[in-house]
């Protein structure tokens, strides 16, 4: 960066922060406001950027406490989201391995890139890019899904939705281990008191599992993944009532190696021959400083990650027959770097007018790095800001309406490739009493393309940097009910997506080529939620939808993920006893290659069973089954099929002092 953006760049930064922290204006601030609530129920702040009841928002919202990740025995951020109602869980094998860049990921109302990660309400994405399997569930107070369009509130890539991790500001004193099947390892640590924690998590799975089968010319291979291995550390401290450090490092490694499976009659290459082999590794920083009062929410952040892929493929060339080929090394890294900061200054204009307003400034790096198949290193660089507003009005006791608009621009981005976006929202909330409301809401999203869209991310990968900024509108009508330990939902939606932002296989070639196309979706979600009917906690939900895109290079509609997917969960609560069941069904689904049409492909039924014994306080035994009907479902929804990990137990000890 040269000494001019520097200026400009922090002149921006400094503009923002005095018009959220210190402009001010006359508020008449009532008594309701001042003094904290008794009773607020589920509170969801993600939403509206503001403390609410969850049936009062105006947004499809799912909250998901550190009580129930715990019930359900979930190891990561991932796991705690892979049967959330209307989501479709992505990855590539046991542990949530990760492929490099290829990560796991969560799907909302299935639009591929358009789940904006937030941690703390701080964005914690890569090029668009997020493992939440690597960050460890100890570390969570909740996640708080908005689904549906939240660009106003947040920027690009909050499209489909927003997950935010919230974390615990404090810790138990705990250390825990854990052994099971195909060398499965835990280890974790918690200290600290009400203000600072201290913590660390090893996640291991050893053995090799078959986790994919691929068609070749000669036949087919068969993918095993081994070693794979996360560990996470952490410290938070809250230095007073309003400011708050986080600093996290996340580190995941796996091991893929390709066999040949099947071999056609006449082959040079023999069945059980090594075809290639990779070996992924990332290494992630998270730095953040938050702070917040009455009336101002600020938070600063440093995000730094590191990508690397690399191994050794030894291939006989089939289609000669008599010559042996040694296909080059293959290597690959890169690292990321986004820091910024949010802003965001609340008013209470009358005891029925509420007004947000907002800016938000990120810089962002993105370094192809120098490796022995990398020809040349390259670095690029933009600046994103943002400016944001809402405005709240209670028109009556029953009816609220909110209006949000929001300015995004980058610039500095080299060949000049920069953008800009105005978005606007809207919702209307009808309180047929206090627990039982309707609202609408219509609202604008866009997602700016990527430095790797744009320029490249690897060999395979053809840049284009022509790619517009995807555009889109999701409208939604809902009902939410609380009635005792009942809780009610329904969600009707429809999407609209111009130029949405996508990677096209070009097998003549062997590449990748980002492409522009049109995505839609119409569907609706309903879920049941019964709690605190001991000793039994129920959930089930249904999600009927249709996602499709259409690309210039198919030029008609074609079908995305699963048309109808159902979930369900039952918690068993009774004296020292805890025993937690839960599913996610997804049927008349589709595997979706880039550029050849979709095929049906059998619906996948993720399960998980842990139950948790403890005899006293100090003491806790857990047991974890993955996979319990043993099933072999494809978990991957693009062409590549990748295989849930068969029926795995995991065995924890926990001791509390």
């Amino acid at each position: 960066m040269n000494k001019k953006m520097k200026q400009k760049l922090v002149a921006s930064v400094a503009t923002g922060l005095t018009a959220a922290m210190y402009w001010s204006v006359p508020a008449d601030v009532s008594a309701a406001e001042q003094k904290v609530t008794e009773d607020l129920g589920e509170v969801v702040v993600t939403a509206t950027r503001s403390q609410k009841k969850d049936v009062d928002v105006p947004a499809a919202t799912e909250i998901i406490t550190a009580e129930e990740i715990k019930d359900s025995g979930a190891q990561t951020a991932g796991e705690a989201l892979s049967k959330v109602d209307g989501i479709a869980y992505g990855a590539f094998g046991p542990n949530g391995a990760a492929m490099g860049t290829m990560d796991n990921s969560v799907n909302i109302r299935g639009i591929d890139n358009g789940t904006l990660v937030l941690v703390n309400g701080n964005p914690i994405s890569w090029r668009g890019k997020y493992d939440l399997s690597a960050i460890p569930a100890d570390s969570i107070e909740r996640i708080e899904v908005v689904k549906g369009s939240g660009s106003v509130l947040y920027g690009s890539e909050a499209m489909a939705g927003v997950v935010n991790i919230i974390t615990k500001k404090g810790a138990a004193n705990t250390v825990t281990a854990g052994i099971g099947s195909s060398g499965q390892h835990h280890y974790a640590a918690n200290v600290g008191d009400d203000r600072l924690a201290v913590s660390y998590n090893f996640n291991e799975w050893r053995h090799g599992v078959d986790v994919s089968k691929t068609a070749t010319k000669f036949g087919s291979t068969r993918t095993t993944l081994t070693d794979v291995q996360k560990q996470s550390a952490g410290i938070s401290y809250q230095l007073d009532d309003h400011l708050s450090l986080l600093y996290n490092y996340l580190e995941t490694e796996s091991k893929f190696s390709r066999y040949a499976d099947a071999v056609k009659a006449g082959s040079t290459i023999a069945q059980g021959d090594l075809f290639n082999n990779r070996k992924y590794t990332t290494q992630r920083h998270i730095t953040q400083l938050n702070y917040k009062d009455k009336k101002v929410k600020a938070g600063v952040y440093f995000n730094t990650g590191t990508v690397e892929s690399k191994g050794v493929t030894n291939f006989k060339d089939t289609a000669k027959g008599d010559k042996e080929t040694k296909a080059p090394r293959y290597n690959t890294r890169e690292k990321n770097i986004t820091y910024g900061a949010d802003v965001q200054r609340r008013w209470t204009l009358s005891p029925k007018t509420k007004w947000i307003l907002g800016s938000s400034v990120q810089r962002e790096q993105y370094d192809k790095l120098l490796t022995y198949t990398t020809k040349s290193a390259a670095q690029y660089a933009r600046n994103n800001f943002g400016l944001f507003s809402q405005l709240e009005q209670a028109f009556d006791e029953k009816n609220t309406g909110i209006v949000g608009v929001r300015e995004t621009w980058t610039n500095g981005a080299w060949m000049d490739k920069n953008y800009h976006n105005f978005s606007a929202s809207g919702q209307w909330l009808h309180k047929m009493d206090k627990a039982n409301n309707l609202y609408v809401n219509v609202s604008q999203s866009f997602i700016m393309p990527t430095f790797a869209q744009m320029y490249g991310s690897s060999e395979k990968a053809v840049p284009n940097y022509n790619l517009k900024p995807q555009k889109g509108v999701n409208y939604e009508l809902g009902w939410k009910q609380n009635h005792g330990a009942h809780k009610w939902k329904a969600a009707l939606f429809h999407m609209d997506i111009k130029d949405n932002i996508s990677a096209a296989w070009k097998s003549a070639k062997n590449e990748y080529e980002y492409t522009n196309e049109d995505f839609r979706n119409t569907g609706v979600e309903l879920g049941w939620d019964i709690k605190d009917a001991k000793p039994f906690s129920y959930h089930w939900g249904i999600t009927v939808q249709n996602p499709e895109s259409k690309s210039s290079k198919k030029g008609y509609w074609d079908r995305k993920y699963g048309r109808v997917q159902l979930t369900s969960g039952i918690t068993y609560k009774k004296d020292k006893w805890v025993s937690n069941l839960k599913a996610s069904y997804l049927c008349k689904r589709v595997q979706a290659p880039s550029s050849d049409h979709s095929f049906d492909t059998k619906p996948y039924l993720l399960t998980t069973w842990n139950t948790t014994y403890a005899p006293d306080k100090a003491n806790e035994l857990s047991l974890m089954i993955r996979n319990v009907l043993n099933r072999q479902d494809i978990i991957s929804h693009s062409a590549s099929a990748y295989y849930d990990a068969p029926t795995s137990y995991l065995f924890n000890y926990t001791y509390k002092f």
